[in-house]
């Protein structure tokens, strides 16, 4: 439902909430987004009957390609990033009862993977300056239970590897690095998912690599490969990629890196128009040499002191009316979940803030071009000016159920 809060004659700056026209009428860019490689692919894997095999090329070149760009020795593709992460927890041996510290705000499917294994998440509190994991709250979640650490790079954040890996290796305990949204990115002169004693990566749809479905495992342990390949073989394979999948992922790897660094170069144009701006303020990373994040999505803190009170998920839901794709994150974990299924380790005040303020713009719009990227701060701007209009709007905008 839209309010119609203006003369038909004074519409030209109304948000489209408001009854305005949107800056961008036909919506956020789709994603994956039309490959003519990627149509070859399929095209070729249709003739050839590849698509349907059981075993073909495509998979076996997929996992060479990955762990000659990680310099690792193994990966092993499997059907989502979630179960990537499970078969990570189960080839290092975490079973009942046993601690897997984590960040407390994370994508759930990670908190209900130790759960699934029959394992107690433990809760630690983010950094404030990118709400990504804080390596100053490790130690006091560690016990003589703990198995192993869990850690995500989130919404072009990175959390500070040397500094984890330090702690992991002083406690003796292995390290499943989630880069689940930053494939291709760089930390400390290491490709992001290298770090860890396992690596993570998702081709679901809205990602990076996008298979519609799909994950990897990368690592150097044999031990946990073996353990792995025993529990998923069962007279074949359980956690698949499909050879079709594989087969579309490879073109789109040979053009990651161009294509992340068009979207570093747009956050590098947004960011200091949207500092200049105020009341959206994007993730900071640490100062450190030979870094390039990953920007699945561009996290952003939101303040709705800037914006005359209007809360997050309203501002939100005025960008997606005018056309951009800028959405609230996750849920902090500690407030989705029973208090029964995690052990906080100390206070998560700022998971706290990360579940009311995170907004995340997705990264089909950082593909666009400079108007386009432009186009984000004009509807940031056009919804600041009318802020008010669309808070007192909002239980018309957005009515209660009965």
């Amino acid at each position: 439902m839209t309010v119609d809060t203006t003369a038909a004659s004074d519409r030209s700056d109304l948000p489209a909430v408001l009854g305005g026209h949107p800056l961008r009428p036909g919506g956020p860019p789709g994603w994956p987004a039309a490959d003519p490689e990627v149509a070859d692919v399929l095209a070729r894997a249709a003739a050839d009957g590849s698509w349907g095999r059981y075993h073909g090329p495509h998979a076996e070149a997929l996992a060479e390609a990955l762990a000659s760009a990680c310099g690792l020795d193994h990966v092993i593709l499997c059907s989502s990033g979630t179960a990537a992460v499970e078969l990570a927890l189960r080839g290092l041996k975490v079973g009942d009862g046993d601690e897997v510290v984590l960040a407390a705000y994370d994508f759930r499917g990670n908190l209900q993977d130790v759960l699934c294994v029959g394992g107690v998440p433990v809760l630690v509190d983010v950094a404030s300056p990118n709400w990504n994991l804080d390596p100053d709250r490790l130690e006091q979640a560690i016990t003589d239970r703990t198995r192993a650490i869990l850690v995500s790079h989130l919404h072009g954040g990175l959390v500070p590897m040397p500094v984890v890996r330090e702690i992991a290796d002083r406690h003796s305990l292995p390290l499943i690095e989630d880069a689940c949204q930053v494939p291709g990115a760089t930390a400390w002169g290491r490709p992001v998912g290298c770090w860890g004693d396992v690596g993570v990566l998702s081709f679901g749809g809205s990602k990076l690599l996008s298979a519609g479905r799909g994950g990897a495992l990368l690592t150097n342990d044999d031990g946990l490969v073996q353990r792995i390949r025993l529990y998923t073989h069962r007279g074949n394979q359980a956690y698949p990629l499909s050879e079709l999948q594989a087969a579309v992922l490879l073109p789109q790897l040979e053009k990651l890196d161009g294509r992340n660094e068009r979207r570093a170069e747009a956050v590098g144009r947004i960011v200091p128009q949207l500092l200049q701006a105020g009341g959206l303020q994007p993730f900071q990373n640490p100062d450190a040499v030979d870094c390039r994040p990953g920007y699945y999505k561009l996290g952003l803190k939101y303040d709705p002191s800037a914006f005359e009170g209007l809360a997050r998920d309203g501002f939100s839901r005025a960008m997606r009316a005018e056309g951009i794709a800028l959405d609230p994150g996750f849920r902090s974990l500690h407030r989705s979940h029973s208090q029964r299924r995690f052990r906080a380790a100390g206070s998560l005040s700022e998971a706290d803030a990360a579940d009311d303020g995170v907004l995340v713009l997705h990264h089909p719009v950082l593909l666009g071009t400079d108007d386009e990227i432009d186009q984000v701060v004009e509807a940031v701007e056009k919804i600041r000016r009318h802020a008010a209009g669309i808070r007192d709007a909002a239980p018309a905008i957005d009515p209660q159920p009965a």
